[in-house]
């Protein structure tokens, strides 16, 4: 392996191309009209264009990333997150042209993919999960008479789905024969896949996951949880780690369990197991995330990993550099999404030209961005600016070098996270550590601006 190229944009090319060129690989960036000025097509040593703003001109049509591979000479491709990082036939597409694809195996990703299966698996391997149907439910009636066994409220899931997508709620019997029709037709225009499942929704619970690395040896470790608890709509706002509400024994548990799933799905590469913590501390299996996760960072500045150097060194056939003996967990580190939104409006998209965009430094601080004074942030993609990790001794210690740098952090020209972060930052629910999946979506619902008064 030698040229990589990253098909992707946006923080995580970068944060890919900084990786290579501390191991000595050549990288080459691709961009669609809108991206042409973008950050990761100045880093990169070489730059294609593969299309139009829309992804599903550019990111997401793969003739044009394996042209863009045949062009540039380049003998691998990294994914990165999102677009086609979690799409088995692209990775396989890869395997059969030659590339080695940055990640885990074709059929791995198809089987953690596919949620039903992916249960199974974790279910077969001794990991708890969620109380929920045998698999795919095919017709009302047999779903209906799943439901009733599982108890109401449930939750109707896209084999396919992920990202929070896919997902709809029933609270009766009623509800549930108007939204199991509803979830089969949004799965299969949003997935090409019809197919939903069962789940018991565990109410009030905490969203726990663990990051896991593999080698094409059969070995694994994880390097610990991150609480991803503080979410809008299931898209998540605020990570830390370690949880403040895991005890030791409960950190050692989840991540043996994390292990025991890849280990049963022949999974290597980096990967994030998925869990869900209820209020008594039980935690259930949700999914596996086969990809480098947006929240990576939160984890390399816990451990000292770093993971997107490791996934490249997995790829080239290495064995994992540390046995689980090694990683060690030292303070507490937050990662806050700087998205541009407006958090005053319903967290509205906010795309435009930046006017100013001056990041927080000082010790403790790290910001993974590929912004900068004058771009313009296009409504293409996602509405991320950036990403702000601090770390201190302990949470508490955390918490004040983020409002610091937050503090430091100026944005002009579009609205950002940044006054939602701040008014989380003083939050006596948040500071206590006493919240669960529903407290923003709580917060918003009673007219929260999230102002400081």
């Amino acid at each position: 392996m030698q040229k990589v190229l990253i098909a992707n944009r946006g923080e995580i090319a970068v944060r890919i191309i900084r990786a290579c060129h501390d191991l000595g690989l050549q990288t080459v960036a691709v961009y669609s009209q809108a991206d042409a000025e973008a950050l990761h097509v100045l880093h990169a040593d070489e730059a294609i264009c593969i299309g139009e703003a829309p992804s599903h001109k550019s990111y997401l049509k793969i003739p044009n990333i394996l042209s863009a591979c045949e062009i540039t000479g380049a003998d691998a491709i990294h994914p990165g997150y999102g677009f086609l990082s979690e799409n088995a036939n692209f990775a396989s597409i890869c395997e059969s042209c030659g590339l080695n694809f940055i990640g885990p195996s074709p059929q791995a990703i198809a089987l953690l993919g596919d949620k039903a299966k992916a249960k199974a698996t974790a279910k077969a391997a001794g990991c708890p999960v969620i109380p929920g149907s045998d698999g795919v439910v095919v017709d009302i009636k047999q779903a209906i008479k799943e439901a009733k066994k599982v108890g109401f409220p449930v939750f109707i899931k896209a084999v396919a789905g992920g990202g929070g997508k896919g997902i709809r709620i029933a609270h009766d019997e009623e509800e549930f024969t108007k939204q199991f029709a509803a979830a089969r037709a949004e799965a299969e225009v949003s997935f090409g896949n019809p197919d939903v499942y069962l789940e018991k929704m565990i109410m009030n619970p905490r969203h726990i996951e663990v990051q896991v690395l593999g080698d094409k040896y059969g070995n694994y470790i994880h390097l610990g949880e991150r609480d991803c608890t503080t979410q809008r709509r299931r898209q998540k706002l605020i990570e830390e780690s370690p949880s403040p509400a895991l005890t030791p024994k409960m950190r050692q548990k989840i991540g043996q369990a994390a292990v025991s799933v890849v280990k049963a799905a022949n999974y290597f590469s980096a990967g994030t197991v998925e869990f869900l913590l209820d209020k008594d501390h039980n935690f259930y299996f949700m999914e596996v995330n086969t990809r480098i996760q947006v929240e990576h960072t939160v984890t390399e500045e816990l451990t000292g990993v770093d993971l997107v150097s490791e996934q490249l060194r997995i790829a080239q056939g290495e064995k994992l550099k540390h046995e689980q003996k090694d990683i060690l967990f030292n303070g507490h580190v937050i990662q806050f999404r700087i998205n541009a939104e407006n958090p005053k409006q319903n967290f509205s998209p906010s795309p435009g030209k930046l006017e100013y965009y001056l990041p927080p430094g000082g010790p403790h601080v790290r910001v993974d961005s590929a912004c900068y004074s004058g771009y313009s942030i296009p409504p293409n993609y996602d509405s991320m600016i950036a990403k702000l990790i601090v770390k201190g001794k302990d949470r508490a210690e955390a918490i004040a070098v983020g409002k610091r740098a937050l503090r430091e952090f100026h944005i002009g020209g579009v609205n950002s996270t940044i006054a939602f972060h701040l008014y989380m930052m003083e939050d006596p629910n948040f500071l206590n550590a006493d919240f669960d999946l529903t407290y923003i979506d709580g917060l918003i619902a009673q007219g929260c601006r999230f102002e400081k008064e």
